[in-house]
């Protein structure tokens, strides 16, 4: 099985030109030894109720067992007849004084033949000083230096991926002249991932973020309720630089010297589906970090609760509980740094201000859909707008100022039957107006254009041999704005340049800047293929992965 869940784009410029080695020093070592500690501990306490349930079950084997004693006590005799027999033909080896530096008598033993000769090696201070070694020292570590070099015009892409069970998430680096996709590096996940947010905030390990300090991370979202936050610019960590959730918190309990007492450990340890305030209990479906206040994450679940997270402090700041069922997909107002948008398979879409100070009585607009939400999404070029997409294949556009009196009241602008399957991807491109993308479970890829007045029509539709699409993404950069990455069921990644397909080229001809594509002015005199990049595979063989 091999599938990617979710993905997102790292700015250009953002990751650092020459990414460091992970470094375990002292500091590093005792963080990562906490962590380690509270994995074994509950790794122990599973051990433990595993050996008291055989002991339970060896107990009435014995009682049986009691019977056949004399037979038992004379296949012992015959034992320990036999492995006397056994030391008395082991004692011409001296067994007991193998490992002794000397033998019997003071004399000492000889030298293994096969190291004879090793006090006449020569040895030498430096490398350099060796005249069979003639490959120059940092030759190597040059050439490494250099294949792991991000250029300033280089994208990364972040792909959460299962493969052949094991959860990871691949970095990629998109090279848009050189049409290059590749794998830069990769990191190792406790859980299946189901949703990434990068951030441009430094976290973790003793960083004091200020204001202006920026950094090239992820957070990322399991099936465990914790969120990891890791760094890109690392390779081969083996552990996050900081953990949202009990975790997180059951590491701050450990290493706090006024905290002894070990109930207190187990407390923490002990995993709950009950709702809590500080910590997220169930999977984490939804990831949204607030652009205009960096140091604050939301994160929505399927305990059905909403979380604020502070990642100066690494703490929950608050908890929401607007809606009755999993919260599947949460956005941030592009304007309002403070009014959150969230879908859940309540079937009803929620806009809330989260500075109020009581969520359970505060006052929130509410909108209701067909079926379960899939993901929603503000308009940027009109954020009094918003989008939302369902499990029964629709795209609803409403207006906020237009909130019904209740959810069952609700009255989209239009509504779109997007998919035959569910919308289960969905984007808008953030420097053109109107261009949307969605996904679906029947594979399709359709691109939307939502003229003025006019509402939706598809531009296109493509089957990109991705399986069932779970995630489509546009690009961040202007100068690479018609890029598309897309990704689903098969484990692959896609990116579609939208600017070489003629449909799209005529649709949108009039609303582009420098994030034309790299055929340049080509592209009105001839026709261009289209630019499909994917990673070449070291391997030709292939599976059917049936999705």
């Amino acid at each position: 099985m091999s599938m990617i869940t979710a993905s997102t784009w790292v700015p250009r410029g953002a990751a650092a030109q020459f990414p460091t080695k992970y470094d375990v020093d002292e500091e590093e070592l005792a963080r990562i030894s906490k962590l380690a500690k509270l994995q074994l501990q509950d790794a122990e306490e599973d051990l433990d109720e595993a050996r008291y349930g055989a002991q339970n079950g060896a107990l009435k084997s014995e009682e049986k067992e009691s019977d056949s004693s004399g037979d038992n006590e004379e296949g012992n005799m015959e034992m320990t007849y036999t492995n006397g027999d056994a030391d008395d033909d082991l004692k011409e080896y001296d067994l007991d004084t193998y490992d002794s530096d000397a033998a019997a008598g003071g004399k000492k033993g000889d030298t293994m033949a096969m190291f004879g000769n090793a006090r006449s090696l020569a040895y030498h201070a430096s490398n350099a000083e060796d005249p069979y070694i003639t490959m120059p020292e940092n030759d190597e570590e040059d050439e490494e230096r250099e294949d792991l070099q991000v250029l300033a015009t280089d994208n990364m892409v972040v792909a959460a991926k299962v493969e052949d069970e094991v959860a990871h998430l691949e970095i990629y680096v998109y090279e848009d002249e050189a049409d290059n996709l590749y794998v830069h590096h990769d990191i190792m996940l406790p859980a299946i991932p189901l949703c990434v947010e990068w951030l441009d905030l430094p976290v973790g390990k003793g960083i004091a973020a200020d204001a202006d300090s920026e950094g090239n991370y992820v957070a990322v979202g399991t099936f465990d309720p914790n969120i990891e936050l890791w760094d890109l610019d690392i390779i081969d960590s083996m552990y996050p630089n900081a953990i949202l959730g009990q975790a997180g918190e059951a590491t701050t309990a450990t290493s706090d010297p006024s905290n002894t007492s070990p109930k207190s450990h187990k407390k923490l340890r002990k995993k709950s589906k009950k709702a809590n305030p500080n910590y997220h209990v169930d999977a984490i479906l939804s990831l949204a970090a607030n652009r205009q206040h960096r140091n604050l994450l939301a994160s929505s679940s399927a305990d059905k609760t909403v979380k604020l997270w502070d990642l100066k402090t690494q703490q929950c700041a608050k908890s929401y509980s607007h809606h009755t069922d999993k919260v599947c997909s949460i956005a941030w107002h592009p304007q309002e740094s403070t009014v959150l948008l969230s879908g859940s398979y309540d079937r009803t879409i929620v806009v809330a201000d989260l500075r109020a100070v009581d969520s359970s009585t505060a006052k929130v607009s509410r909108w209701g859909v067909e079926s379960d939400v899939e993901t929603v999404a503000w308009d940027p070029h009109d954020p009094n707008y918003f989008y939302v997409t369902t499990e029964n294949g629709l795209i609803h556009y409403h207006d906020i100022r237009t909130a019904p009196l209740s959810p069952a009241a609700s009255k989209p602008l239009w509504t779109l039957q997007a998919h035959n399957g569910s919308v289960s991807s969905f984007d808008i491109n953030p420097h053109i107006p109107g261009f949307l993308v969605t996904g679906s479970t029947d594979k399709e890829v359709k691109i939307w254009n939502v003229a003025p007045d006019k509402g939706p029509s598809m531009i296109v539709s493509r089957n990109l041999g991705v399986g069932k699409v779970f995630t489509t993404r546009f690009a961040p950069d202007p100068e690479v704005g018609f890029r598309l990455a897309v990704a689903g069921s098969k484990g692959a990644i896609q990116i579609w340049d939208t600017w070489t397909n003629a449909a799209v080229r005529g649709a949108f001809a009039g609303r582009t800047g420098p994030s034309r594509g790299k055929t340049g002015e080509k592209e009105e005199e001839e026709e261009v293929k289209e630019r499909l990049i994917g990673v070449q595979e070291d391997s030709s063989d292939e599976e059917d992965e049936g999705g």
